[in-house]
């Protein structure tokens, strides 16, 4: 889960103790392309239509919106579409091209009628609701690995075996009621880089192989950071990026498309930044190694 406005300062980390020629070298190496606002006709495949329109069209109640963690805003419905939207368009990119990361999305609290956890619209089910019913996809698996169960993805996909759901979260955190994801694996407060990196490994090459899904959405969230203020897990800057690496080599080596998000983190806006561009400093890796 990621409170919107906290996700626009990635590019501006990127940028932190670089010259501008280095600057110039790296935003030449990636193409970086505009998603469009998602439809209601889209949202509306996995959220209530009478939920849909209202939130788009501020409708929501006081209470309502207190349940998400954000007052409405023509700008904040804005801003959940284009989000929804461009985590629809990364995973078409990836169909195409083998790996596309978005900056924004990973909002895997959002219910079929409501919001919940700063998550207006679930753009990881939509997108995967979209890839299926399109015939873009035939089996989808979602690797979650925000710190926070995905309750709501894990509602919507529990009786869809086209869909797959795999959550590796903080045990005792939110939310307090979980949901049940094809896969849990609900860690104990205070793991931290070895032991999750070792349960990692012990879980994921497993599904993949048993799956064999057509893409990947991977919620690359960084709540789990030692750092961060609601993660209760004491990942490093160093175990994010081994996770991130492992995660998409499993998948690439396998011939599988992935698709990331950034998923949740909760700190100082800046350190946050830097930590949501190691998703994408990995995939540039993996980009000019394997693809």
């Amino acid at each position: 889960m990621t409170p919107f406005g906290r996700v626009d300062a990635f590019i501006t980390s990127r940028l932190l103790n670089r010259g501008q020629e280095q600057q110039r070298r790296y935003f030449n190496r990636i193409r970086v392309i505009q998603p469009e606002q998602v439809s209601r006709e889209l949202a509306s495949a996995v959220h209530c239509p009478l939920y849909v329109d209202k939130f788009f069209d501020g409708k929501t109640s006081e209470t309502e919106q207190r349940a998400t963690g954000f007052q409405w805003t023509p700008g904040l419905a804005s801003r959940v579409r284009y989000e929804t939207g461009g985590t629809v368009l990364a995973a078409k990119l990836s169909l195409e091209f083998g790996l596309a990361c978005s900056t924004g999305g990973g909002t895997h609290h959002a219910f079929p009628d409501r919001g919940s956890g700063y998550c207006l619209i679930n753009d990881l089910a939509v997108t995967a609701k979209h890839l299926v019913q399109s015939g873009l996809a035939e089996k989808v698996l979602i690797v979650d690995l925000d710190v926070h169960q995905g309750d709501g993805t894990a509602f919507i996909f529990e009786n869809h075996p086209d869909v797959y759901t795999l959550s590796f979260h903080c045990q005792n955190n939110f939310p307090l009621r979980k949901q049940k994801s094809d896969l849990d694996v609900g860690l104990a407060v205070g793991t931290g880089d070895k032991d999750y990196l070792n349960t990692l490994a012990e879980y994921l090459p497993s599904v993949l192989d048993k799956i064999h899904p057509d893409v990947i959405l991977y919620d690359a969230g960084v709540d789990p950071h030692e750092k961060d203020e609601l993660g209760k897990l004491k990942l490093s800057d160093n175990g994010l990026y081994l996770r991130d690496t492992y995660v998409l080599r499993e998948a690439v080596c396998r011939g599988i498309p992935v698709a990331t998000v950034i998923g949740g983190g909760y700190d100082e806006i800046m350190r946050l930044s830097a930590r949501h561009t190691i998703i994408h400093r990995v995939a540039q890796q993996m980009w000019n190694t394997y693809l």
